[in-house]
């Protein structure tokens, strides 16, 4: 646990007004009430079981984040306990969480994963499949999610250059969509991009949700 990371990174992120994601997958129940009590309230988890299970634990005063890949048998797992959903990369799994918001009867905020890394292992929509999905009239119908903004996972690799022209993609993307679908929608506001390794260079290309776990609790 390092407490000092976790404060260094607060003030990287306040110039930005950006907010931490805590990445919480595989820590105990101790590892996170440690880093609650420094003041951190969301957290971010990868799988749907852990996150359900660590809800339990912690009761109602975190607010949770999937980050990760979500199956559509088990989106009902997670609504209404998660706040915001970063990885919807279909329109078929948007229709599911649409259905299982709609039967709690609330309105689920979600980003959309777009996939602008050069490795195959990453997933997300492609800036084509993107507009074509935000055209589809079954888009339109849906009353119970909220599409708060867009999400990307850079390269892994050192080089810097390249990590931000796929963050700087990202941004341009967002600013494309925002103003061709959602230009009435203030809510339409967040680029969440960015780790432990590259969290600098995706503030600078416009990320307000950072994800970072093993700067703060140690590899």
């Amino acid at each position: 646990m390092n407490i000092d990371n976790y404060r260094n990174i607060l003030d990287k992120l306040s110039p930005y007004g950006a907010k931490l994601i805590v990445v919480s997958k595989y820590k105990s129940f101790d590892e996170i009430e440690t880093v609650k009590n420094w003041g951190q309230n969301i957290f971010g988890e990868n799988r749907v079981q852990e996150l359900v299970a660590k809800n339990e634990l912690h009761g109602i005063n975190l607010e949770w984040h999937l980050i990760g890949s979500l199956q559509k048998n088990k989106v009902k797992s997670i609504i209404p306990i998660v706040k915001l959903i970063h990885s919807v990369d279909s329109l078929s799994l948007l229709q599911e969480i649409n259905k299982q918001a709609e039967k709690h009867e609330i309105v689920q905020d979600c980003l959309l994963q777009i996939k602008i890394a050069k490795e195959d292992t990453k997933q997300g929509l492609l800036p084509s499949e993107l507009k074509a999905f935000l055209s589809d009239e079954t888009f339109g119908k849906m009353k119970n999610i909220q599409i708060r903004g867009l999400m990307g996972m850079a390269t892994n690799t050192e080089d810097s250059p390249q990590i931000r022209s796929e963050f700087k993609q990202l941004r341009i993307l967002f600013e494309e969509i925002k103003q061709a679908y959602f230009s009435d929608s203030p809510l339409f506001s967040e680029i969440s991009a960015g780790m432990s390794d590259d969290f600098p260079i995706a503030l600078d290309e416009g990320s307000t949700l950072v994800r970072i776990g093993s700067l703060i609790f140690n590899p």
